[in-house]
Protein backbone atom coordinates (compact mmCIF):
# COMPACT_ATOMS: atom_id res chain seq x y z
CA UNK A 1 0.00 0.00 0.00
CA UNK A 2 1.02 3.63 -0.34
CA UNK A 3 2.30 4.86 3.02
CA UNK A 4 1.95 3.19 6.40
CA UNK A 5 -1.17 1.56 7.82
CA UNK A 6 -0.13 2.85 11.25
CA UNK A 7 -1.39 6.35 10.48
CA UNK A 8 -4.86 5.05 9.70
CA UNK A 9 -4.92 3.31 13.08
CA UNK A 10 -3.87 6.58 14.72
CA UNK A 11 -6.57 8.54 12.89
CA UNK A 12 -9.25 6.01 13.85
CA UNK A 13 -8.06 6.07 17.48
CA UNK A 14 -8.20 9.87 17.51
CA UNK A 15 -11.73 9.88 16.09
CA UNK A 16 -12.76 7.42 18.81
CA UNK A 17 -11.30 9.65 21.54
CA UNK A 18 -8.45 7.24 22.32
CA UNK A 19 -5.59 9.44 21.12
CA UNK A 20 -4.79 13.16 21.59
CA UNK A 21 -4.47 15.45 18.57
CA UNK A 22 -0.76 16.04 19.26
CA UNK A 23 0.01 12.33 18.90
CA UNK A 24 -2.11 12.12 15.74
CA UNK A 25 -0.05 14.87 14.09
CA UNK A 26 3.12 13.14 15.24
CA UNK A 27 2.00 9.93 13.54
CA UNK A 28 1.06 11.88 10.41
CA UNK A 29 4.59 13.30 10.24
CA UNK A 30 6.03 9.82 10.82
CA UNK A 31 3.97 8.55 7.90
CA UNK A 32 5.26 11.30 5.60
CA UNK A 33 8.84 10.65 6.72
CA UNK A 34 8.36 6.92 6.11
CA UNK A 35 7.16 7.50 2.56
CA UNK A 36 9.93 9.95 1.70
CA UNK A 37 12.97 8.51 3.45
CA UNK A 38 12.06 5.05 4.70
CA UNK A 39 12.56 3.80 8.25
CA UNK A 40 15.53 3.48 10.58
CA UNK A 41 16.49 1.01 13.29
CA UNK A 42 16.25 3.71 15.97
CA UNK A 43 12.86 4.74 14.64
CA UNK A 44 11.71 1.14 14.82
CA UNK A 45 12.61 0.86 18.50
CA UNK A 46 10.89 4.16 19.27
CA UNK A 47 7.79 2.97 17.42
CA UNK A 48 7.74 -0.35 19.29
CA UNK A 49 8.11 1.43 22.63
CA UNK A 50 5.41 3.98 21.78
CA UNK A 51 2.96 1.31 20.64
CA UNK A 52 3.56 -0.68 23.81
CA UNK A 53 3.00 2.34 26.02
CA UNK A 54 -0.15 3.37 24.17
CA UNK A 55 -1.90 -0.01 24.23
CA UNK A 56 -0.96 -0.92 27.82
CA UNK A 57 -4.11 -1.14 29.90
CA UNK A 58 -6.49 -0.70 26.97
CA UNK A 59 -9.33 -3.14 26.42
CA UNK A 60 -8.91 -5.40 23.42
CA UNK A 61 -12.48 -4.67 22.34
CA UNK A 62 -11.67 -0.96 22.07
CA UNK A 63 -9.10 -1.58 19.36
CA UNK A 64 -11.25 -4.17 17.63
CA UNK A 65 -13.97 -1.55 17.21
CA UNK A 66 -11.55 0.64 15.25
CA UNK A 67 -11.36 -1.96 12.47
CA UNK A 68 -14.04 -0.48 10.15
CA UNK A 69 -12.45 2.98 10.19
CA UNK A 70 -8.99 1.51 9.66
CA UNK A 71 -10.17 -0.51 6.68
CA UNK A 72 -11.83 2.58 5.21
CA UNK A 73 -8.45 4.32 5.28
CA UNK A 74 -6.27 1.42 4.20
CA UNK A 75 -8.21 -0.17 1.35
CA UNK A 76 -8.13 2.87 -1.00
CA UNK A 77 -4.36 3.06 -0.49
CA UNK A 78 -3.75 -0.45 -1.79
CA UNK A 79 -2.04 -0.92 -5.11
CA UNK A 80 -4.63 -2.50 -7.39
CA UNK A 81 -1.88 -3.97 -9.56
CA UNK A 82 -0.32 -5.60 -6.50
CA UNK A 83 -3.59 -7.33 -5.74
CA UNK A 84 -3.61 -8.66 -9.30
CA UNK A 85 -0.09 -10.03 -8.77
CA UNK A 86 -1.18 -11.69 -5.50
CA UNK A 87 -4.24 -13.27 -7.08
CA UNK A 88 -2.13 -14.52 -10.00
CA UNK A 89 0.07 -16.29 -7.44
CA UNK A 90 -2.98 -17.90 -5.87
CA UNK A 91 -4.31 -18.99 -9.25
CA UNK A 92 -0.94 -20.62 -9.91
CA UNK A 93 -1.29 -22.64 -6.70
CA UNK A 94 0.91 -20.49 -4.47
CA UNK A 95 -0.69 -19.36 -1.17
CA UNK A 96 -0.47 -15.65 -0.38
CA UNK A 97 0.24 -14.21 3.07
CA UNK A 98 0.45 -10.70 4.48
CA UNK A 99 3.50 -10.01 6.65
CA UNK A 100 3.21 -6.74 8.53
CA UNK A 101 4.30 -4.88 11.65
CA UNK A 102 0.64 -4.29 12.46
CA UNK A 103 -1.04 -6.43 15.09
CA UNK A 104 -1.86 -10.03 14.29
CA UNK A 105 -5.55 -9.19 14.55
CA UNK A 106 -5.19 -6.44 11.94
CA UNK A 107 -3.16 -8.69 9.66
CA UNK A 108 -5.76 -11.47 9.93
CA UNK A 109 -8.56 -9.00 9.19
CA UNK A 110 -6.86 -7.67 6.05
CA UNK A 111 -6.03 -11.17 4.85
CA UNK A 112 -9.66 -12.18 5.25
CA UNK A 113 -11.03 -9.10 3.45
CA UNK A 114 -8.58 -9.47 0.56
CA UNK A 115 -9.10 -13.20 0.18
CA UNK A 116 -5.52 -14.12 1.09
CA UNK A 117 -4.45 -17.37 2.73
CA UNK A 118 -3.21 -16.01 6.05
CA UNK A 119 -1.04 -13.42 7.76
CA UNK A 120 1.85 -12.81 10.12
CA UNK A 121 1.75 -9.72 12.32
CA UNK A 122 2.96 -8.51 15.69
CA UNK A 123 1.36 -10.48 18.51
CA UNK A 124 0.29 -8.24 21.39
CA UNK A 125 0.09 -9.81 24.83
CA UNK A 126 -3.31 -9.58 26.49
CA UNK A 127 -4.73 -10.76 29.78
CA UNK A 128 -8.40 -10.82 30.77
CA UNK A 129 -9.31 -8.79 27.68
CA UNK A 130 -6.72 -6.06 28.34
CA UNK A 131 -3.43 -5.40 26.56
CA UNK A 132 -0.34 -5.53 28.77
CA UNK A 133 1.81 -3.38 26.48
CA UNK A 134 4.22 -6.26 25.80
CA UNK A 135 4.76 -8.28 22.64
CA UNK A 136 4.52 -12.05 22.36
CA UNK A 137 7.47 -13.02 20.23
CA UNK A 138 9.26 -10.66 17.84
CA UNK A 139 7.97 -7.29 16.72
CA UNK A 140 7.14 -8.12 13.08
CA UNK A 141 9.48 -5.51 11.62
CA UNK A 142 13.00 -5.54 10.18
CA UNK A 143 14.73 -8.69 11.54
CA UNK A 144 11.52 -9.68 13.31
CA UNK A 145 9.66 -10.04 10.02
CA UNK A 146 11.64 -12.99 8.61
CA UNK A 147 11.40 -14.61 12.06
CA UNK A 148 7.60 -14.48 11.85
CA UNK A 149 7.77 -15.62 8.22
CA UNK A 150 9.72 -18.71 9.20
CA UNK A 151 7.04 -19.56 11.77
CA UNK A 152 4.40 -19.15 9.08
CA UNK A 153 6.40 -21.26 6.63
CA UNK A 154 6.66 -24.14 9.10
CA UNK A 155 2.95 -23.97 9.95
CA UNK A 156 1.87 -24.01 6.29
CA UNK A 157 4.67 -26.13 4.80
CA UNK A 158 5.99 -23.27 2.66
CA UNK A 159 9.46 -23.25 1.11
CA UNK A 160 10.78 -19.70 1.55
CA UNK A 161 13.50 -20.21 -1.05
CA UNK A 162 10.79 -20.95 -3.61
CA UNK A 163 8.67 -18.03 -2.40
CA UNK A 164 8.19 -14.46 -3.61
CA UNK A 165 8.44 -11.40 -1.38
CA UNK A 166 7.27 -7.86 -2.12
CA UNK A 167 8.02 -4.60 -0.30
CA UNK A 168 8.51 -0.87 -0.86
CA UNK A 169 10.81 -0.17 2.10
CA UNK A 170 14.44 -0.83 2.94
CA UNK A 171 13.23 -1.83 6.40
CA UNK A 172 12.13 -5.07 4.72
CA UNK A 173 15.55 -5.99 3.34
CA UNK A 174 15.83 -8.86 5.89
CA UNK A 175 12.47 -10.17 4.70
CA UNK A 176 13.35 -9.88 1.01
CA UNK A 177 16.67 -11.65 1.55
CA UNK A 178 14.83 -14.52 3.25
CA UNK A 179 12.94 -15.50 0.07
CA UNK A 180 14.13 -16.85 -3.25
CA UNK A 181 12.32 -14.27 -5.39
CA UNK A 182 12.48 -10.76 -3.86
CA UNK A 183 10.73 -7.89 -5.64
CA UNK A 184 10.88 -4.16 -4.83
CA UNK A 185 7.56 -2.34 -5.30
CA UNK A 186 7.71 1.45 -5.70
CA UNK A 187 10.92 1.22 -3.64
CA UNK A 188 12.35 3.95 -1.45
CA UNK A 189 15.84 5.14 -2.33
CA UNK A 190 17.77 2.64 -0.23
CA UNK A 191 15.69 -0.32 -1.39
CA UNK A 192 16.00 0.75 -5.03
CA UNK A 193 19.78 0.82 -4.65
CA UNK A 194 19.83 -2.63 -3.02
CA UNK A 195 17.54 -4.07 -5.71
CA UNK A 196 19.83 -2.75 -8.45
CA UNK A 197 22.92 -4.15 -6.75
CA UNK A 198 21.38 -7.58 -6.15
CA UNK A 199 19.49 -7.87 -9.44
CA UNK A 200 16.01 -8.04 -7.94
CA UNK A 201 12.82 -7.39 -9.84
CA UNK A 202 11.25 -3.93 -9.51
CA UNK A 203 7.57 -2.99 -9.94
CA UNK A 204 6.27 0.58 -10.15
CA UNK A 205 2.61 1.54 -10.23
CA UNK A 206 -0.05 3.79 -8.73
CA UNK A 207 -2.20 3.08 -5.70
CA UNK A 208 -5.85 2.11 -6.04
CA UNK A 209 -7.33 5.45 -4.90
CA UNK A 210 -5.57 7.36 -7.64
CA UNK A 211 -6.74 4.88 -10.25
CA UNK A 212 -10.31 5.12 -8.97
CA UNK A 213 -10.16 8.92 -9.17
CA UNK A 214 -8.84 8.67 -12.71
CA UNK A 215 -11.62 6.26 -13.70
CA UNK A 216 -14.19 8.59 -12.11
CA UNK A 217 -12.77 11.57 -13.99
CA UNK A 218 -12.81 9.70 -17.30
CA UNK A 219 -16.35 8.53 -16.60
CA UNK A 220 -17.47 12.06 -15.79
CA UNK A 221 -15.86 13.40 -18.96
CA UNK A 222 -17.55 10.69 -21.00
CA UNK A 223 -20.89 11.48 -19.39
CA UNK A 224 -20.49 15.19 -20.12
CA UNK A 225 -19.52 14.39 -23.68
CA UNK A 226 -22.57 12.20 -24.07
CA UNK A 227 -24.81 14.91 -22.62
CA UNK A 228 -23.32 17.43 -25.02
CA UNK A 229 -23.95 15.17 -28.01
CA UNK A 230 -27.52 14.58 -26.82
CA UNK A 231 -28.10 18.31 -26.45
CA UNK A 232 -26.74 18.96 -29.92
CA UNK A 233 -28.95 16.20 -31.30
CA UNK A 234 -32.02 17.77 -29.70
CA UNK A 235 -31.14 21.18 -31.08
CA UNK A 236 -30.56 19.75 -34.50
CA UNK A 237 -33.87 17.93 -34.37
Amino acid sequence: MAGSSGFHWARAAYSAGLMPRRQLWGDAWTNVHFRVRGSTEAGTERLKERVGQWIAGRRVIELQRLAPAVLAGVLPRLYGQMLEVAYDHQDAGRPVFICTAASQETADMLAHVLGFDGAAGSRLEQRDGVYTGRFEGPFCYREGKPARMRELAVAHDVDLLASYGYSDSASDLPMLRAVGHPVAVNPDRELARAAAEEGWGVLRFEHLARRLKLVAAVGAAAALGGAGRAARARLAG
